[in-house]
Parts: structure tokens; C-alpha cells; sequence
């Protein structure tokens, strides 16, 4: 084994842990890294001619700590020279050649040509089911609206032509949204959907279920859904609209009724803390709906494992 640096003789030997430390820890712990590397193997470039590729589970690691904390291509960088938890975590050394922004977009592109966040997070989904957390009987849906650019001080003059405007209340948002379906007991997301923020939640509700549940919880945005046929018999349960439930007399049966549906609803918004909030993808990072697409399935199974941490044995 090589002679250890300074910087990490000195990791060694402190005496505090940080906070990057221990989440970082967590996540080595939670991420079943053979199960993924094994789905992504069979399109990782070989590197047959020409200086051989970063091994995969290096690769996976930097791309999941740029996640982690919402990082360009050179900020992950700069963190790979600056700080010496983060090489760790990716299995480098100082001494040794570390990815460079190059290499870190080349990863990237290649997990979004072959659509494999989709796949990542699939796989994650059933490394759970394998620990016994199973999304079975109950659903809720939601969408959240995540922000992109309106400026067009950019090289093509124009804003994203994917994304789009939308009215939420008296304010306009611009950008994508997220359309999430969550296991009604565990909070666990099980589908997920991405569409310009203009599009209409109740003409996505139906690609967020998967097909084995028995009741679906929604807010005031899917009135009316319960009409359509593309889930006949199903058990829809719409909060009232606003206004309405305002005029309820707070002691009454269905005020009662509507506030437990609240308190069932209220599972979907943590997923949207966890992306939006822990892991800091409040705004699109990218140009079109792909790219955001395929890292959202990435955090998605990221948030996942770290919801479901609590029920995974020790």
C-alpha cells in the first residue's frame, strides 16, 4: 500500500466527524452499489484502445455524490481536489489522477443516452422490495412544479422550448413539472412522471399507478377524475376544493373526513422535501425535459432509500 499524503494523515487523525461525514456514510451504507453497477456493466465503454476508462464503481460514486449535492461538472471537480471525504467516499486518492469535469459530463451523457436513471431507479425500487417494503394497496399522487430559466440571455436568445409556463394561485411559475405516485403507508415513491409545467395533473394520475392498488389519495387538483375509465372501480379519494371545505363547520363529520385525507396526503411531500430541499433540484439544471428526466429518477430512488432507511433492518 502507498505511503499515505498529508491531507490524509490529518483526515485520519482529527477528532470531529462532520455532518458531509456522516451523510455520506449513510449513503455508502444505504446504496446497494453491486445491484446498480451490475444493470449499468453491460453499457459501460470498455476502453480497448486508447487510456482505459475510471472504473464504474468510481464513476457511479462521483455521479452520485454531484447529486448529492446539486454540483456542475466543475464544482465536482474542485470538491474531488478540495475535500478529502468526498474521495473517499469515490474510492480516490490524492496521489493518484482524479476525474476530471470532462469525464464527469462523459458519465453522464452516457447514463442519459442509454435512459439508465429510469433503470437505477427501477432497481433501487426493488432492492426495497427485497426488504420486505412493498408497494401494494394504496397510492397517493401529487406534482410539484420545479423552475427553469425565463431569461433568454443565453447563446440561442430563446428560453427552453420544453418548458412552460403555468398559474399556481396569483403567480406565474415557469419551467417542468414532477408527477409523483407514493405508497400510501411507507411514503415510498414507486412511479414518477416529468411534463412542461402547463400540463394538467388529472391527465397524468394514471401513468403514477401500478395497477395493484385498491384506492388512490389525491388533492383538489384531480376533481373529476373518478369519472374517467381508465381505472374503473377504483377507489378515488379527492380532497374538497378549498372554498368548499372552508364552509364546513369544523365539527362535522366531513371536516372530519377531510382532514384525515389530509394527514394520508401529507406522505407525498416529504419526496418532494428530500429532491427539492436535502438534495437542492428546485430548479432544472439542464435544457429539455430528458436530461432533468433521467437524473429526477436518480434522486427519486436516492429519496427512497433514504425514506425507507428507518424501516431496513440495522
Amino acid at each position: 500500500m502507498s505511503q499515505l499524503t498529508f491531507s490524509e494523515a490529518e483526515f485520519v487523525n482529527k477528532k470531529h466527524r462532520t455532518r458531509r461525514e456522516i451523510f455520506l456514510q449513510r449513503m455508502d451504507q444505504l446504496i446497494p452499489w453491486s445491484r446498480l453497477e451490475k444493470k449499468l456493466a453491460k453499457h459501460y465503454p470498455k476502453g480497448e484502445t486508447g487510456r482505459p476508462p475510471y472504473p464504474l464503481s468510481v464513476m457511479l460514486r462521483v455521479h452520485c455524490l454531484q447529486l448529492f449535492y446539486n454540483l456542475s461538472d466543475p464544482g465536482m471537480q474542485d470538491a474531488l481536489y478540495e475535500i478529502e471525504s468526498m474521495r473517499r467516499f469515490a474510492g480516490l486518492r490524492l496521489s493518484e489522477r482524479l476525474p476530471d469535469e470532462t469525464t464527469i459530463l462523459n458519465f453522464r451523457h452516457f447514463l442519459e443516452a442509454h435512459k439508465l436513471g429510469k433503470v437505477l431507479f427501477e432497481e433501487i425500487n426493488r432492492h426495497l422490495k427485497a426488504q420486505n417494503l412493498i408497494f401494494r394497496e394504496g397510492t397517493i399522487v401529487d406534482a410539484t412544479i420545479i423552475s427553469a430559466p425565463s431569461s433568454t440571455k443565453n447563446e440561442s436568445r430563446t428560453r427552453d422550448p420544453e418548458m412552460h409556463q403555468t398559474r399556481k394561485g396569483q403567480q406565474w411559475y415557469f419551467g417542468m413539472k414532477l408527477h409523483i405516485g407514493v405508497d400510501d403507508a411507507l411514503g415510498l415513491i414507486h412511479s414518477l412522471e416529468t411534463t412542461p409545467a402547463n400540463a394538467s395533473d388529472i391527465n397524468h394520475a394514471h401513468q403514477l399507478l401500478h395497477g395493484e392498488e385498491d384506492r388512490v389519495w389525491a388533492d383538489a387538483g384531480y376533481t373529476g377524475i373518478e369519472k374517467r375509465n381508465e381505472h374503473p372501480g377504483m377507489d378515488w379519494r379527492v380532497a374538497l376544493r378549498p372554498g368548499k371545505r372552508a364552509q364546513l363547520p369544523p365539527t362535522s363529520r366531513l371536516a372530519r373526513l377531510e382532514k384525515a385525507k389530509a394527514s394520508v396526503r401529507a406522505k407525498v411531500e416529504h419526496p418532494f422535501r428530500y429532491i427539492k430541499r436535502v438534495f437542492g433540484y428546485d430548479k432544472v439544471r439542464y435544457r429539455g425535459l430528458a436530461k432533468n428526466d433521467n437524473r429526477l429518477h436518480v434522486l427519486a430512488g436516492l429519496t427512497n432509500l433514504l425514506i425507507g432507511r428507518k424501516y431496513l433492518p440495522t
